[in-house]
């Protein structure tokens, strides 16, 4: 293995990627600890230090690496992207002119719509943060904005816009001239930098050494887990007929259409935490103006609690009771869209279609509509495993906090992203080693 990594410097354009990778990972980690200008660091040093903040801004800070919770340059980070992204993912799958206009190459097109929903969303989610933060609604009474006036406002809005327009600058230039996916890394990079303050909150929660140390067990047995499944594929072998021209036999070889066991990735896991966490954020912004009001608010707020921070509104765990609520619900959640996102990204139809027009045919299926009813029986039957993994995966940390009584915000999502994208830059690295003749990761 140490090997690997010599030979990883040794080759010169690979050298420089993973250094220019690096160096943008520096300065994003620099942006996400400045402050923004308007913010008191008293306050936001209070907040981070006194765990003054509810589930869903612990939930969000875990992906900005902290920068969320100390309203920094970089607070917003990828979310306004990853939001982004979804939406014209969603929108491709349905909507039949952007599905021809990815199919006939002008995916870049979409690509910078992309880039303008990001800004847009960023404007959008950078008042509502402020807002919510000025409220003190977020951060148990704490106002971190130093005045209240408009002035004041738009300057923290400007600049968590302009600092998310950066993030997505810095992602592209990781995905053109370094290692691996630009945003991808750093989702990686902040959800990593949180993984130490996760650990250290898990061990000060819990009530033995022995708890804690069967937890970390757990975890790696988890991310073991990951990679068997997300490595793990059904391969349909397809067949072409032979072809004579004069005195040569074309065709005749096998290929295979590769059907991944998760082929949703964990966007099921992103959507179903955003629908629970929705009821969060909207019950943050509409005042309480009665005992009733607020009663409902502690429930939706110690309902997401639970599946982050583990804090319940009167600074107490959670109970078991909301814990097993919110454990069942986005287990059942994560299995839906699963299904529901292999359905947009997957297409039988059009797979047999395609298969159709180069030649090839499924042995023992004839070609057209019975091949595409075969791939999508088997797609329908590899997906069911796949969501229930994506199911325990997503509610195990919840489901140890409420065993072990412990406070372990680290989710299943995050442990997905990090496995997923560790595996996917590793690859990239070992097509670059393979490449000159050196040995890689699984040599």
């Amino acid at each position: 293995m140490l090997s690997v990594y010599r030979n990883m410097f040794k080759v010169p354009d690979l050298r420089n990627k993973i250094l220019f990778t690096l160096y943008i990972v520096l300065l994003y980690r620099i942006g996400a600890a400045i402050p923004s200008p308007g913010v008191d660091p008293e306050a936001v040093q209070a907040i981070t230090e006194g765990g003054e903040q509810n589930g869903i801004i612990g939930l969000l800070s875990l992906f900005s690496g902290g920068a969320l919770e100390q309203l920094s340059v970089f607070a917003l980070g990828v979310i306004p992207y990853i939001t982004a992204s979804i939406i014209m993912q969603l929108l491709t799958g349905v909507i039949p002119r952007l599905q021809k206009m990815q199919e006939e190459g002008e995916g870049h097109r979409i690509t910078q719509w992309t880039r303008y929903a990001t800004v847009v969303l960023a404007v959008l989610q950078a008042f509502g943060f402020t807002f919510l933060f000025r409220s003190g609604s977020l951060t148990g009474g704490i106002n971190p904005i130093t005045n209240d006036n408009a002035g004041t406002i738009l300057l923290v809005v400007v600049t968590m816009t302009a600092g998310t327009a950066l993030v997505m600058w810095l992602a592209e230039l990781i995905t053109q001239r370094g290692i691996g996916n630009g945003m991808s890394l750093l989702i990686f990079i902040n959800i990593v930098s949180a993984l130490p303050g996760q650990f250290g909150i898990a061990r000060q929660t819990s009530s033995s050494i022995w708890i804690f140390v069967l937890l970390v067990i757990i975890v790696l047995l988890m991310v073991v887990g990951i990679i068997f499944v997300e490595q793990g594929q059904r391969r349909i072998p397809i067949r072409f007929a032979k072809r004579v021209r004069g005195r040569r036999v074309m065709g005749g070889n096998t290929t295979y259409i590769p059907l991944k066991v998760n082929n949703a990735g964990v966007i099921p896991v992103i959507f179903a935490v955003s629908v629970l966490a929705f009821p969060a954020i909207l019950v943050t912004i509409v005042p309480s103006s009665s005992d009733f009001w607020v009663s409902i608010r502690n429930f939706i707020n110690d309902f997401s609690a639970a599946g982050s921070t583990g804090i319940s509104s009167t600074g107490g765990l959670v109970s078991t009771g909301m814990q097993t609520l919110y454990i069942s619900i986005l287990f059942l959640l994560v299995v839906f869209f699963t299904y529901f996102y292999t359905a947009l990204q997957f297409d039988p139809t059009k797979q047999a279609e395609q298969v159709q027009r180069q030649g090839g045919y499924i042995q023992g299926i004839r070609p057209g509509r019975p091949t595409a009813e075969h791939l999508e029986k088997v797609i329908s039957r590899i997906t069911l495993p796949g969501a229930v993994f994506l199911g325990v995966i997503a509610i195990l940390p919840a489901v140890l906090s409420a065993i072990f009584n412990i406070q372990f915000g680290f989710g299943g999502t995050s442990i997905l992203i990090v496995v997923g994208v560790a595996l996917e830059t590793m690859k990239q690295v070992e097509s670059q080693l393979m490449m000159r003749d050196y040995d890689g990761f699984l040599a």
